[in-house]
């Protein structure tokens, strides 16, 4: 555990509150899960994909909140991975 604990606290403070404060990942595996366990056996990949993607666009249509502390974030994050990060 403290393994995995102590990169998260190498970065600034502006980028960890948005990491903590925004379950983006949780919430969308969440909404996934919810629509799959209501579903039997699915006849092929291809219909897990359709239902995914349906899912998804759903699920995209409630983002409307920006992320709180984003601008900040965002500075650091161009500051550490200017290389990766396009302005």
């Amino acid at each position: 555990m403290r393994e995995r604990l102590t990169p998260f606290f190498a970065y600034p403070e502006e980028i960890r509150r948005v990491i903590y404060t925004t379950n983006a990942i949780e919430a969308v595996n969440r909404s996934l899960r919810k629509v799959l366990k209501t579903r039997g056996a699915l006849p092929s990949d291809e219909s897990l994909f359709k239902l995914l993607y349906l899912a998804l666009r759903i699920i995209t249509r409630k983002w409307t909140m920006p992320v709180p502390h984003w601008r900040a974030a965002l500075n650091q994050f161009a500051i550490i991975f200017e290389d990766r990060l396009p302005l």
